[in-house]
């Protein structure tokens, strides 16, 4: 693993609570029929600390937040709200805190799993490795 753990291209599979994570996050209606299980393939260029992570939509929309570990960056939250976040890693995981919820990363059997909290409400999201 070491290094390159994230590297890879990986294919929406399938989660649990998008609906209540979404309304809770306040998205608004378009962006949430346009992410209802949508294949989002996300692709993740890891070069030690440094990662760029991008997610292509359907229709071709993309999404790309570049980061360092440890450093501050601006990126962009699923409904395309730019902020600035600090992105840590914790236990192999990818932490990140959003405007409104707390979003990790982590790669689970050679599936990238990513879970986004918020009180009330666990999103998880499951996509498995194509490249």
């Amino acid at each position: 693993q070491g290094n390159m753990a994230f590297t890879g291209k990986y294919e929406f599979e399938g989660d649990e609570n998008y609906d209540d994570f979404v309304k809770k996050i306040g998205l608004p209606s378009d962006k949430v029929e346009m992410g209802r299980n949508c294949k989002i393939v996300t692709e993740v260029m890891q070069n030690g600390n440094d990662f760029t992570w991008t997610q292509h939509f359907p229709g071709g929309r993309t999404t790309t937040n570049s980061f360092t570990i440890d450093k501050e960056a601006e990126m962009e939250t699923m409904g395309g709200k730019k902020f600035k976040a600090t992105v840590k890693m914790e236990d192999g995981k990818i932490v990140a805190e959003f405007p409104n919820y707390r979003h990790t990363a982590e790669i689970c059997g050679g599936k990238l799993v990513e879970i986004s909290t918020t009180p009330g409400v666990v999103y998880k999201r499951t996509s498995k490795k194509v490249a």
